[in-house]
C-alpha cells in the first residue's frame, strides 16, 4: 500500500519499522563484504569470491543487468550486488 494513501496507523507502523529494518538489512548485505590485506590488494571485495566491489559497480554503471553481472560469475548471488551498492552507499 502507498505510504501517502495509507490511513496514520500504517504510517506509524512503517515510520517506525524502516529504521530498524534498513539497518538490519545493511548490516546482513554488508557482512558480505570483505576486507582483507592478503585478498585483493586489500580492497573489498565479495566475501568468499574474490571479486571486488569496484568491478560490480563499474559493471553496473556501464548499464550491465544483474543478470549479465550473475551470468558472467556465477559464483555470485544476487545479494552480492546488492551488498556492493549498500558498501558504495554508506561510504557515500
Amino acid at each position: 500500500m502507498n505510504a501517502a494513501r495509507a490511513g496514520p496507523v500504517a504510517r506509524l507502523r512503517a515510520d517506525k519499522c524502516r529504521p530498524i529494518c534498513y539497518n538490519w538489512v545493511m548490516a546482513s548485505l554488508l557482512d558480505r563484504i570483505s576486507i582483507d590485506p592478503n585478498v585483493c590488494f586489500g580492497k573489498p571485495c565479495i566475501r568468499g569470491a574474490r571479486i571486488g566491489v569496484s568491478l560490480i559497480l563499474d559493471f553496473l554503471a556501464s548499464g550491465q543487468s544483474d543478470a549479465d553481472i550473475l551470468s558472467a560469475w556465477p559464483n555470485l548471488q544476487p545479494e552480492d550486488i546488492r551488498a556492493a551498492l549498500a558498501y558504495a552507499a554508506e561510504l557515500s
